[in-house]
């Protein structure tokens, strides 16, 4: 009934891996350990993690305890993005030797398994040590693996040097995994830190089993903090158990450490609390920083797909409605004899050629009024005039753009056969068109009406390394002046029947010629 009460007023958050799962059903079966589970009940304290119950049906047996949402001990000192001050590493110390004189005084007397992935921390910053009796619920462990020897690295070595050594320690043990835990605090570089040497767990073991002169021990925390702690640690590893301080002893050592930041336990409270949000506000600054940058290079990314008021429309969530332009000007080229040309190279030689002569074309294009539509294998497709109209200005834009590639083309050099000249074909038209965004997950925004045909027909019509131009491109540029003009004729089109059409030579007063 008591442990109904205390469910009914708690709130507990579970999750799979804080269950403890065993295979010992036959330790269960038996009075003695019944009797366990009824004292475990009983075991309160405030830095002991509360057990809750078990089950003990086959094959679901499982031990359920309080939960911790800070983590482990251990990891929050392998966490670099906390910081730890000395009053706070001191106050977490303070709160194993705690616990651990709780469990020394009372009927469980000792611990067994104490090490730094066994202390948790509470929402209220408050360190709980867990894993506590119940041995008869642990498996028996392997005879070797590396997973062994690291659970191992707390163990005092009168234990590793017993074939069958008490499920629950000593207390001499307990005083000697402090040490090593104390040391894990102090130097935050993992279990069993020794200056200049990478050994495995396996090795360390060995040589502390082994009883080495002078013992085989961590390196000590002398740094530019207490000397003193440096002399608690090397006492509570010492190699005679009997040489080891009692936790009674220990926790006045401690105070006497730490008597100016003693304080109260309300300063103490408030100071791991500033902390924390301390941590928690440069976690939180990286992480907006990391979200901004990332979300710059997606917009980056979406402004070189869409245009960008169209882009704008997506991000705000709304729909873009398909829009009618009265007039724009649409540019579309391709490289004569890319087809035998791509036969004779290689993938990849043909992959880096586009890509060269694209990034070229790119970096020209930047210097107008114009929008690139898109890019299909040798082809290249850009406009102007929209989505935002420039009134007339999109066939003069095209037009001093056209040249300008035309130009740059004459200089561009094949990697792979830089003897050979590449050859483009240029068409232009001007007309109305119909501009959407198509699709969901790659939403494309693409053109539609006659326009779009009739400027592809000028580019297949036209010749290499020329500009031809309609009808009424050449109009809006007569309108405007200063372009040289040639008059080409009448060229049969398919779907269009006999054209007119013209050469754009160059402009008046600039070194660009066709």
């Amino acid at each position: 009934m008591q442990l109904e009460k205390e469910l009914a007023s708690e709130l507990w958050r579970v999750r799979w891996e804080d269950l403890q799962p065993s295979s010992l059903e036959r330790h269960l079966r038996n009075a003695g350990s019944r009797l366990t589970l009824s004292g475990m009940r009983d075991v309160q304290n405030e830095h002991l993690t509360r057990f809750v119950g078990a089950c003990t049906d086959p094959p679901n047996i499982c031990i359920l305890t309080e939960y911790c949402p800070r983590g482990s001990l251990q990891d929050i000192l392998e966490n670099e993005s906390i910081t730890l001050d000395w009053m706070f590493r001191y106050s977490l110390t303070n709160d194993i030797v705690k616990g651990m004189l709780f469990l020394h005084n009372g009927a469980i007397c000792s611990h067994g398994n104490l090490k730094s992935s066994n202390c948790v921390v509470d929402g209220r910053f408050v360190l709980k040590i867990t894993d506590y009796g119940l041995e008869s619920f642990r498996d028996p462990e392997p005879d070797q693996g590396h997973i062994l020897y690291a659970k191992k690295l707390w163990t005092a070595p009168e234990l590793l040097r017993m074939a069958t050594p008490p499920a629950r320690g000593s207390q001499a043990g307990d005083v000697y995994s402090f040490g090593i835990i104390l040391q894990e605090i102090a130097l935050r570089s993992g279990v069993f830190h020794v200056e200049g040497l990478d050994l495995s767990p396996k090795e360390i073991i060995e040589r502390v089993t082994r009883g080495e002169q002078p013992p085989f021990r961590p390196s000590l925390a002398l740094q530019s903090h207490l000397e003193e702690l440096g002399q608690l640690m090397q006492r509570c590893w010492a190699e005679d158990p009997q040489e080891r301080p009692p936790f009674q002893q220990i926790r006045l050592m401690l105070r006497k450490f730490n008597r100016e930041n003693s304080s109260n336990i309300l300063d103490n409270l408030l100071s791991r609390m500033e902390q924390y949000a301390n941590n928690l506000e440069e976690l939180v600054e990286e992480r907006t920083q990391a979200y901004l940058e990332e979300k710059r290079k997606a917009e980056a990314l979406l402004y070189q797909i869409l245009p960008h008021s169209v882009a704008e429309q997506l991000k705000r969530g709304e729909t873009v409605q398909a829009e009618a332009f009265d007039s724009v000007t649409i540019y579309f080229s391709d490289i004569v004899g890319f087809t035998a040309l791509s036969a004779e190279s290689t993938p990849m030689q043909v992959v880096t050629l586009l890509n060269d002569l694209y990034t070229c074309f790119d970096a020209v294009i930047d210097n107008f009024d114009v929008y690139k539509v898109e890019t299909i294998g040798d082809a290249y497709m850009v406009v102007s005039g929209l989505p935002v109209r420039n009134g007339k200005l999109h066939a003069r834009e095209v037009a001093r753009m056209a040249l300008a590639l035309l130009d740059a083309v004459r200089s561009f050099r094949i990697r792979h056969r830089p003897q050979e000249q590449l050859r483009l074909r240029i068409g232009i038209h001007t007309g109305p068109v119909c501009a959407g965004v198509v699709g969901l997950k790659m939403p494309r925004y693409c053109l539609f009406g006659d326009t779009v045909n009739t400027a592809s027909r000028m580019e297949s019509n036209g010749e290499a390394l020329k500009i031809h131009l309609s009808s009424e491109t050449r109009a809006v540029l007569e309108e405007f002046g200063g372009f040289e003009l040639e008059l080409r004729g009448d060229v049969e089109m398919k779907g269009k029947g006999k054209v007119r059409t013209y050469w754009l030579l160059g402009e008046r007063g600039s070194s660009t010629r066709g």
